[in-house]
């Protein structure tokens, strides 16, 4: 999909918003994929999104964070951290599919399906330019904002 328009879809967003990909044409989008709220690493992610916030704002980019969780998990993890963008829920694995984020992980030596973490940057046109995937938090936040102020 690197390259090429995202198809559009709709999830369930905090603050009581849908979201729909195709109403944020003609600004950059951060879309982070993250496998669960209020876990050690999802939160110093969400942390480390929220502390750069106004640096991505500078460069017209909004950013999304994207798990499996429902909508009041969400809400109450976006209140507690103060998080400043919107949290999707996606129960139905719609853009976990279209991302092909879902992996088989080991956790506690089983076995088990969950989401990969994973980010991906879509330009103000739509187009998926650049992924992350399997991504370590450390830098991680970093590394996405460089990567937006060279657009």
């Amino acid at each position: 999909m690197l390259n090429q328009s995202v198809p559009d879809f709709l999830l369930q967003a905090t603050s009581g918003k849908n979201f729909q990909l195709s109403n944020y044409l003609g600004k950059n989008l951060v879309i982070y994929f993250y496998p669960k709220d209020s876990t050690p690493g999802c939160t110093t992610q969400g942390v480390q999104f929220r502390e750069a916030y106004a640096d991505f704002q500078q460069h017209d980019t909004e950013i999304f964070g994207i798990s499996r969780d429902s909508i009041k998990s969400h809400e109450n993890f976006k209140a507690k951290f103060t998080f400043p963008f919107e949290l999707l829920s996606d129960s139905e694995e719609l853009a976990c599919s279209l991302f092909s984020v879902m992996k088989i992980k080991n956790m506690y030596g089983k076995q088990v399906r969950g989401i990969e973490r994973s980010t991906f940057v879509i330009d103000k046109n739509g187009i998926l330019i650049k992924e992350w995937r399997g991504v370590k938090v450390e830098g991680h936040v970093a590394e996405v904002l460089n990567c937006i102020q060279s657009l």
